[in-house]
């Protein structure tokens, strides 16, 4: 299983961006699935997420601006984030735990994407 993140780029303030994460192969259920950022010198960050069968959660910094949501017939989590800050500028990862089916068993793993960078100028 491969996590594949797109959508990065450089955006004004103000600006959106929609950030995707495709998964590589088919799978039996999507646990949960997170964002994550990390700007230089910070920690990695926890900005959304949300657990099969619980409601999303965001951290208060992107509260009203991002939104988390996947779509299950393309395998794949989006970020869309709208009015985006300076401060929002970081490498976004995201995070899946997954159950998938190989070899006769199943599997239930979680895997991170690669990142991709976001750039948001002033």
């Amino acid at each position: 299983v491969q996590l594949q993140a797109s959508g990065g780029g450089l955006v004004q303030a103000g600006g959106s961006l929609r950030l995707s994460c495709a998964i590589s192969r088919r799978i039996v259920s999507l646990n949960a699935a997170r964002w994550y950022r990390q700007a230089p010198g910070n920690e990695r960050e926890s900005i959304a997420g949300f657990t099969r069968g619980s409601s999303t959660i965001y951290a208060d910094s992107v509260k009203g601006r991002f939104t988390i949501s996947r779509d299950t017939a393309n395998n794949t989590v989006y970020l869309q984030m709208n009015s985006l800050k300076p401060e929002d500028a970081a490498v976004y990862y995201c995070n899946v735990d997954l159950t998938y089916f190989d070899t006769h068993r199943y599997f239930r793993r979680e895997f991170w994407g690669q990142g991709t960078q976001v750039t948001v100028s002033s």
